[in-house]
C-alpha cells in the first residue's frame, strides 16, 4: 500500500471540512429560503457573530447596522421619488 503524503492528508482534512460546511449549508430540513434568509437576516443585526463577552461590541455592531438600514431606507425612498418625478 502506497504511503500518503502530508500534503494528502491536508488535503483530505480540508475537503472533509468543505463537504461538512456544504451539508449543513444546504439542509432544507422544515425550512424554506425565506426562512432561512430571515434568520440569517435577524442574526446579522442581533450580532451574533460578534465576541458575546464583550457588550460594546456587540451594541456597537447593532447600532452600526441599525442606523446602515435606516439609511438604505431613506436612500431608497429618495431614489423612488426621485425618479417619479
Amino acid at each position: 500500500m502506497a504511503e500518503k503524503h502530508p500534503d494528502d492528508t491536508a488535503r483530505e482534512a480540508e475537503a472533509r471540512r468543505t463537504l461538512e460546511r456544504v451539508a449543513t449549508d444546504s439542509e432544507v430540513v422544515g425550512h424554506s429560503t425565506l426562512a432561512r434568509t430571515a434568520e440569517r437576516a435577524r442574526a446579522h443585526m442581533a450580532a451574533d457573530d460578534a465576541d458575546a463577552d464583550d457588550r460594546i461590541e456587540v451594541w456597537g455592531r447593532r447600532t452600526g447596522r441599525a442606523l446602515s438600514a435606516i439609511a438604505f431606507v431613506m436612500l431608497a425612498a429618495w431614489l423612488i421619488t426621485y425618479l417619479a418625478r
